[in-house]
């Protein structure tokens, strides 16, 4: 796969070096086949790495790059495509186990202002794995770095799959036949479609990376021990015990048989191919299994061992290199300091836990990143008759993470809802993005922990957030994602959305024999905000065929959404044991959820459940709770989440021409030329912050224009508040956040919304569906939709303008932090009055405008 530049000639004269080497280019990626390389810049002392790679290459492949027969590089060439000035002349390349499988590279043309002639060279054995693509990606965010705007690419119409590549890359293109070759002009803006290609490339690639993890068609244990209870013994007895469907090879450096089947000196000694090694050996040994896992081509790791990011500084260095290492052999590691992974498809039958009980097989993916409790949650999960589709346990997440996890359960037919128990978000704004797409086809429950700090747990390859924990929870909203309190929730959640239909609505009927259980299911969805209809209460000594017939009345019900079955045995006497059995014929063909509290059960009791072939519980089984109350709850989160999922979630209007985004980035970089990058941030003037927001169509009141009059005191950062007299001042914030990138918050310009902290937090950009949701999450929203007979303000203006505001907060990195206060609102529109900016050049491309690369 290659490029020709016609225009390329190895006697140039060499460019000065004067720039640093770039090392924010540099990144470990995943490749279409789910495996991993490493890109970095070339350097002058990659002469020998290209030397050797130009010799692989076919001689096909030679002739697409340079239209010629060349079966060798001089020393010359060598040193002119090795030695570049990482500006007028940038070559990336990309390693694999410490050999250049590709090289990219771009050169300014003078003739063109803001345009390079680009090509590529990637070995033959390696083609077909989409390193073009991705190297194209990460070539073009470094031009558009150094300023340049358009690539010019030649290529021979024989070669096609060099032409796909820029074809399908999104980008604006123009073409043209000339003197037998094809000559395509990238624009290298983004646009719509280069984003959504590079997100759906990034989706399979790391679909298709945790798809070889999970699905392995052999197991090596290194540091199976012979000790009994230890690490190594009780992965390979549950792997063993859990009758995996491929072989399972124990490493031992002395043993001949561990759990009585044989074992090997090395990874190496064994004499069929590796896909996944699970590690428990020490720490400091792990490096040197590493090496051996990647010269005999595994696929994937699952590093049990302890003693890494959690121990301390030496550990961190540690488990940095350990991901290090085996990104750069394409390997993906789970953990290290972790339980290990599951999948209980019958093909593959996998226990590669530390874990003694399994849960059977279900519907449910499940990522904890707790391995201490890693163990507990399974158990639990057994106990609830839920049954799992995969599980994961990622440790320190030092490498596979809850992202990787969502990525591949988008796919994965198994499984139909998704769990995560989450201690740290190591790219929150990915979360975000990937939970959104996620929840709209497979709804994902998650419990976080660290409300009270948002600390990261030692040994974490994460940073902590910043944010208030409530501003987390309206992020999680936005994305659809059921956010729960604790474990106990999290499972309540998870059996009614595994086995029964999504609620149409929020309206409830409750059904019991027993009038004090059904005040309080009343009570429970009224404090849940669910429209509910009293109680049919049937009395003590109701039996099965006068619950049948209730349960079908209210099921047949149009003004019914979802029905609450209690049923408690009576004081004396005894009780119709055939009640189970009526709820679950009518559940089984119900398209309305049924909840029940069923004498007392919790989870998924023999009784109300419909059986599949291997004995695990199938859809239409009912879930049971212990209390009402717990049964309405986990109602109501299911309910909030379908209603989610049926709003109309609105687009990201187009408010804002190119043109005036290229204007706004052209005044903030003139603004920031001079300013270093490890500055404090510089308040702009309220001159630049008017022409600023201008390019938005945001436009500033007149300082020096004559108000009415009205009641003033001191707000918030000194801006003055109108507290009496038409309009309600508001507050519009949007700042850049080091987790979750642009932010967009909103609520009124007062003290009492303040101390209370009355703010909507959004992710930018708004669609115009979520900026209409963000002004009616407040609290105080009434004030501004006609309290009491007042008029309402106008509405759509404000809408429009958080729209704006997100805009520019998403476009512009360098806007560190927004704050419009006050805006005043009233019936005629909306009027900014007060405006303060703050810009710093930002720490990095954030991570969702650049090319993929794993964090």
């Amino acid at each position: 796969m290659s490029g020709e530049s016609k225009r390329e000639h190895p006697d140039q004269r060499e460019l000065p070096d004067g720039r640093d080497y770039p090392d924010q280019w540099e990144a470990d990626v995943v490749l279409a086949d789910g495996g991993t390389a490493h890109l970095r810049p070339i350097r002058p002392e990659d002469a020998a790495l290209l030397r050797s790679f130009y010799a692989r290459l076919s001689a096909e492949t030679i002739y697409y790059r340079f239209f010629s027969p060349r079966p060798h590089l001089s020393d010359r060439e060598i040193r002119h495509f090795t030695t570049v000035d990482h500006d007028r002349r940038v070559g990336l390349i990309a390693t694999i186990g410490g050999d250049m499988v590709a090289v990219v590279r771009y050169d300014r043309l003078n003739d063109r202002p803001g345009t390079a002639e680009v090509a590529f060279l990637v070995e033959d054995a390696h083609q077909g794995r989409g390193l073009g693509a991705v190297l194209l990606e990460h070539i073009a965010a470094a031009a558009r770095e150094r300023g340049v705007h358009r690539f010019v690419a030649s290529v021979l119409p024989d070669n096609r799959r060099m032409t796909r590549v820029f074809r399908e890359a999104g980008y604006r293109a123009e073409q043209r036949f000339e003197d037998g070759v094809i000559e395509l002009v990238l624009d290298l803006e983004p646009t719509e479609t280069s984003v959504e290609v590079t997100s759906a490339r990034e989706h399979r690639a790391e679909a298709r990376s945790i798809q070889r993890l999970m699905t392995p068609r052999s197991v090596a244990v290194v540091g199976a021990s012979r000790a009994e209870h230890s690490v190594g013994q009780t992965v390979l007895r549950n792997l063993l015990g859990g009758d995996f469907c491929g072989p399972v090879y124990p490493v031992h450096p002395t043993a001949k048989a561990v759990a009585g089947v044989r074992a090997y000196e090395s990874v190496l000694d064994i004499p069929d191919e590796v896909d996944l090694a699970v590690v428990a050996v020490r720490a400091n040994a792990v490096h040197e299994v590493v090496e051996q896992c990647a010269n005999k081509g595994v696929h994937g790791l699952v590093v049990v061992s302890s003693g890494f990011g959690e121990a301390g500084p030496e550990g961190r260095a540690r488990q940095e290199e350990l991901v290090r290492l085996a990104r750069a052999w394409g390997m993906r590691v789970v953990g290290p300091n972790c339980l290990g992974i599951a999948n209980t498809d019958p093909d593959y039958r996998l226990n590669a836990t530390l874990a003694p009980t399994l849960p059977g097989r279900g519907p449910v993916g499940f990522f904890s990143q707790s391995g201490a409790l890693g163990t507990a949650i399974l158990q639990r999960t057994a106990e609830r008759g839920l049954g799992l589709s995969t599980f994961v346990s990622a440790g320190n997440r030092a490498d596979v993470s809850g992202n990787d996890l969502m990525q591949y359960w988008e796919e994965d037919p198994a499984t139909k809802a998704v769990l995560l128990y989450l201690e740290s978000l190591g790219n929150p704004r990915k979360f975000a993005r990937l939970a959104r797409r996620l929840s709209r086809r497979k709804p994902i429950v998650a419990v976080k922990s660290g409300r009270s700090t948002q600390g990261v747990p030692l040994g974490h390859a994460a940073r902590a957030l910043s944010l208030p924990d409530h501003a987390v929870s309206a992020l999680f909203a936005q994305a659809g994602v059921i956010r729960v309190e604790d474990l106990s929730e999290l499972f309540d959640v998870a059996q009614l959305l595994a086995y029964q239909p999504l609620p149409a609505g929020d309206r409830i009927a409750i059904i019991d024999n027993s009038d004090s259980l059904g005040l309080l299911a009343q009570d429970a969805a009224v404090a849940h905000g669910l429209r509910v209809r009293p109680p049919v209460d049937l009395g003590p000594l109701a039996d099965a065929d006068a619950y049948e017939a209730a349960l079908a009345a209210a099921l047949r019900d149009e003004n019914v959404d979802a029905v609450v079955a209690l049923f408690t045995p009576p004081t004396i006497g005894g009780y119709d044991v055939r009640v189970p059995e009526k709820i679950l014929r009518l559940a089984a063909g119900s398209s309305k959820p049924i909840v029940a509290t069923y004498l007392g059960s919790k989870g998924m009791p023999s009784d109300l459940r419909i059986n599949a072939p291997d004995g695990s519980a199938a859809a239409g089984s009912v879930p049971s709770y212990p209390a009402p109350e717990d049964a309405v709850r986990a109602l109501a989160y299911v309910i909030r989440y379908a209603q989610w999922r049926q709003r109309p979630h609105g687009r990201v209007s187009d408010l804002v021409t190119a043109e005036d985004r290229r204007r706004a980035r052209t005044l903030i970089s003139g603004w920031l030329e001079d300013v270093p990058s490890d500055a404090a941030p510089v308040t702009a003037t309220r001159a630049q912050i008017a022409e600023l927001l201008a390019c938005y169509g945001i436009h500033l009141a007149d300082a020096e224009a004559p108000r009415e009059p009205m009641g003033r005191e001191e707000g918030p950062r000194g801006a003055e508040v109108d507290r009496d007299g038409p309009g309600v001042p508001v507050r519009i914030v949007t700042s850049e956040d080091a987790s979750f990138g642009a932010l967009v918050s909103f609520g009124l310009a007062d003290e009492t919304a303040a101390l209370l902290d009355d703010r909507a937090y959004r992710l930018a950009p708004l669609t115009d569906a979520e900026s209409a949701e963000m002004i009616r999450a407040i609290r105080t929203a009434p004030l501004l939709l006609g309290h009491r007979g007042a008029e309402p303000v106008a509405v759509s203006a404000l809408e429009d303008l958080l729209q704006r505001v997100a805009k520019l907060g998403d476009d512009l990195p360098e806007v560190a932090r927004l704050e419009l206060n006050p805006v005043i609102a009233d019936a005629s529109g909306v009027s900014v009055r007060g405006v303060r900016l703050l810009l710093q050049q930002p720490m990095g491309a954030r991570p969702e405008l650049g090319p993929r690369r794993l964090g």
